[in-house]
């Protein structure tokens, strides 16, 4: 049934216009009382517990998830940083420096065992939505990204001079597992964020910039204290491993909150002829029309958003040189590419999906929304026309000046983190609750895409420049 009025939510919707209850008083009411009621018909059986929203004590739940965004990405943001580990590895000698040509273009083979099968198992976790539970789908992957950093945390102790062929491959097979394994985790926990209020999706999405801030901490820490290569690796992923393990105790937590029960409880009381001829049968592939229907657009702000991020980081920010380089201080030849490209544009993406916890607009409806995700493509050109070295084809430096990919880098993490968040914290809540799994599912299938196709654009624009 057609909507006149776009602002007016759907009866079987978890969205809710923010100014559509007028008798909320609180945002709390907002997210947690008002979504619920909107989710079934008014003269709905359900019962009293689905009707009544318990709080999240202590705020258990949105840590939860917090934790879990954490350990969603933090893995693998470890496994691609120890470049110098795997360059040493790769080694054709004790010296780390002198790397073989496997070594020169491991980020490129990194890159291309992980685009694949994120897209792939994405795919894969779809069809799964109903076919296995999201407990299965996640505790699996949760335990197979445990079992390869442990035995990854091993080999950094082993020698293999005499087996690198050997250990190049397994590397890349670790990758392609674990990226695929990262990428149903993420699907899964946030389709059945999707069942909760914005805040909880928030709640995910912020914690997996964390996971980015932690890990750009991490490496200015190892560059200032650290010098042995081994070491900084068996602490990258010893916390790995440690993450995971926290991830999978979290996960066995949650349904014991009644917070938790509550919105899992909600889910299971739709009624299933809800979707009419849509619905999809027991067990079934989730219709993905509906999905496309409702959320395509919000879909494609994702895909754009990550896909202008990709392109340009870190391919293109972490080759931007301080323009005193030659002074030979350490903020210009060490620690300005770590702070200024790294961290900075991780604690900038942090804020930016942070502050989606409390402003929520353009709304899911809005044209404003797709026409800002646009304006992000000009950071491209911005960043390119800065020191970047070497230049063999641009060779004119339009920005020459340290202060300039400072605030580049902070535009462009602040809009990717608030643009970025809003679209996949709506896509769920446009949806009849029934696909809301499906449809989160359905978004990070729009930004791995997103992350895969920038990969792929980010070569061609550092060759050009």
């Amino acid at each position: 049934m057609d909507h006149t009025d776009p602002v007016l939510p759907s009866v079987n919707s978890s969205y809710l216009p923010p100014l559509y209850d007028q008798q909320s008083s609180t945002e709390d009411e907002d997210d947690d009382i008002s979504p619920s009621a909107t989710l079934l018909p008014k003269a709905s059986s359900a019962p009293l517990a689905v009707r009544y929203s318990p709080e999240d004590s202590y705020r258990l739940v949105y840590f939860t998830f917090f934790l879990m965004g954490i350990g969603s990405l933090l893995p693998w943001n470890f496994f691609i940083t120890a470049k110098q580990y795997w360059l040493y590895k790769l080694s054709n000698s004790t010296d780390q420096k002198e790397s073989s040509s496997v070594g020169d273009y491991f980020e490129s083979y990194l890159s291309i065992a992980s685009a694949v099968p994120s897209v792939l198992c994405l795919v894969l976790n779809y069809f799964l939505v109903n076919r296995l539970s999201p407990k299965v789908r996640i505790l699996s992957s949760l335990v197979v990204m445990l079992l390869v950093f442990v035995v990854t945390t091993v080999l950094v102790e082993v020698d293999v001079s005499e087996y690198r062929t050997e250990f190049f491959v397994g590397t890349l097979a670790s990758v392609a597992v674990v990226s695929g394994a990262s990428n149903i985790f993420c699907g899964s926990v946030f389709g059945i964020s999707g069942y909760f209020p914005m805040r909880i999706s928030q709640a995910l999405i912020s914690g997996q910039a964390m996971g980015g801030t932690l890990t750009a901490l991490a490496s200015i820490v190892s560059l200032a204290v650290a010098k042995d290569v081994t070491t900084n690796a068996l602490f990258y992923f010893l916390t790995a491993d440690v993450f995971i393990l926290l991830c999978i105790i979290s996960f066995l937590l949650l349904p014991k909150y009644a917070y938790s029960r509550h919105y899992m409880l909600a889910a299971t009381c739709v009624s299933p002829g809800t979707l009419g001829e849509e619905q999809s049968p027991a067990g079934g592939i989730p219709p993905l029309q509906p999905i496309i229907k409702k959320a395509g657009v919000l879909g494609l702000c994702v895909f754009y958003v990550f896909f202008v991020s990709i392109s340009v980081f870190p391919s293109v920010s972490s080759g931007i040189q301080s323009v005193n380089t030659d002074s030979g201080s350490p903020w210009a030849t060490t620690y300005f590419v770590p702070l200024t490209s790294f961290l900075l544009y991780n604690v900038a993406d942090f804020s930016g999906r942070l502050v989606t916890a409390w402003v929520q607009t353009p709304g899911p409806t809005s044209r404003v929304l797709p026409v800002l995700v646009l304006c992000r493509s000009v950071l491209v050109p911005l960043l390119m026309f800065c020191n970047y070295q070497p230049r063999d084809h641009l060779h004119t430096v339009l920005f020459p000046h340290d202060v300039y990919p400072v605030v580049f880098n902070c535009l462009l993490g602040l809009s990717n983190g608030y643009l970025g968040t809003l679209p996949m914290i709506y896509g769920p809540k446009v949806v009849p609750r029934e696909l809301a799994e499906a449809t989160g599912v359905v978004m990070s299938f729009f930004l791995t895409l997103g992350l895969a196709v920038g990969s792929a654009f980010s070569v061609l624009i550092v060759h050009s420049i």
